[in-house]
């Protein structure tokens, strides 16, 4: 009898369009980051399913065995590499500074006075310390760290925050008393975290994220979800 494998992907239960909504049912995910699990998956021929979890859990899950991999926001930074084993990105961001409207900043503006927020220990974060004079405000101890950052800029807890662009896709649809500061091309590489040594997982994903960049199936996710922006891999990388 053949037993199909199945890959534990830790992530977050937040709603955080393009990349991923709220989970309807505790189980299962949309957006564009469910939609690469499934394409790498069916590549590789195995099962998977989510572990949703506070954000700073996630690696810790991984280390410990609980999950195999977590995909949900991933910045490849130093601090994190010294946690788990990243794979090839699936996608590549720059970084967005969203406020309240009529806020005007930008990146040689003093901050002094200004509270700015991020997700503690990002690339967003790091980002935010550049602003000089800023008072920075860590998010991260919440099962939805997204909309805390949105619903503290809209209270007035914070004046703005840094994520990746992606989040000004829904944003500037629907919030019209948030929008876009100024964006900084980061180019922050996102991908998917594995316990060090895990060798043979790390070699199926990167072998099934290739795969899908070459043969177009890849971009066709991209363009589901995120076509407002550019398409970040070639089929030569």
């Amino acid at each position: 009898m053949t037993t199909t494998r199945t890959i534990r992907f830790a992530c977050i239960d937040s709603d955080a369009l393009p990349l991923f909504a709220k989970s309807t049912d505790g189980v299962t995910r949309t957006g564009y980051e469910a939609s690469v699990a499934e394409l790498l998956c069916n590549k590789l021929g195995v099962k998977f399913e989510w572990l949703m979890m506070p954000w700073e859990d996630m690696i810790p899950s991984v280390r410990s065995g609980e999950t195999d991999a977590v995909l949900c926001g991933q910045g490849v930074i130093p601090e994190r590499q010294a946690l788990v084993d990243f794979t090839e990105p699936y996608t590549i961001f720059n970084e967005t500074l969203v406020v309240r409207e009529g806020i005007t900043l930008t990146p040689e503006s003093d901050y002094t006075g200004y509270k700015i927020g991020a997700i503690a220990g990002s690339t967003n974060m790091k980002l935010a310390e550049t602003f000089k004079g800023a008072e920075l405000v860590p998010f991260g101890s919440s099962d939805d760290v997204f909309q805390d950052m949105i619903d503290a800029t809209r209270s007035g807890q914070i004046h703005g925050f840094v994520d990746d662009d992606v989040v000004m896709i829904p944003l500037a649809q629907e919030a019209e008393d948030l929008s876009e500061a100024f964006t900084v091309k980061t180019a922050n590489r996102w991908a998917i975290g594995v316990k060090p040594g895990n060798q043979a997982l790390l070699d199926e994903l990167n072998g099934a994220l290739a795969e899908a960049i070459a043969d177009g199936s890849l971009k066709q996710i991209w363009d589901q979800w995120l076509s407002p922006l550019e398409f970040p891999f070639t089929e030569s990388e």
